[in-house]
């Protein structure tokens, strides 16, 4: 970590900005059929979470936003460019999300993730989160609703073999 900064291999982690959000929004509405507003990324900041951004030679990879109340956590957001999708950043943004967590002394992470998102639940899985639970009609679909599995890792398990 070099100030703000935390240098992971070719990429860049540091805060999100306000002057970020054209970035962020074109990378989110580029990504998911039902994207967070502007307004939304405006509220985690002014609510001083853990917003962050992925950045590569100057390019806006991605960004995860992470809440924290009461000893826990709950990683609220993590979306990568979908044109550099499968190339291990979204990996690389959740680890540091999860060490984000620790650094704050989250005791627990929990998320929520769409059934219908198997490369983000296998992503989840290989990190050592298990599934607790259901949220029936969580998410908007394009018809209707769809559930949200409910996932939570212990943090400072190192058996979990979790950076």
């Amino acid at each position: 970590m070099v100030g703000d900064l935390e240098i992971r291999g070719a990429v860049i982690f540091r805060p999100m900005r306000v002057d970020d959000l054209d970035r962020v929004m074109e990378n989110e509405t580029r990504s998911y059929a039902f994207p967070w507003t502007r307004g939304v990324f405006l509220d985690c900041l002014n609510a001083r979470n853990e917003c962050w951004v992925v950045e590569h030679d100057g390019v806006l990879m991605g960004h995860g936003v992470l809440s924290l109340a009461a000893g826990e956590a709950h990683l609220l957001n993590v979306c990568v460019r979908r044109d550099h999708q499968g190339q291990g950043l979204g990996r690389q943004t959740v680890v540091h999300m999860l060490a984000r967590a620790r650094a704050r002394q989250a005791a627990t992470l929990f998320l929520e993730v769409r059934p219908s998102n198997r490369v983000a639940r296998a992503l989840y899985l290989s990190l050592g989160f298990s599934e607790i639970g259901l949220r029936k009609d969580y998410y908007p679909a394009v018809t209707g609703n769809e559930d949200a599995v409910v996932l939570a890792l212990t943090l400072g398990d190192a058996s979990r073999g979790v950076v």
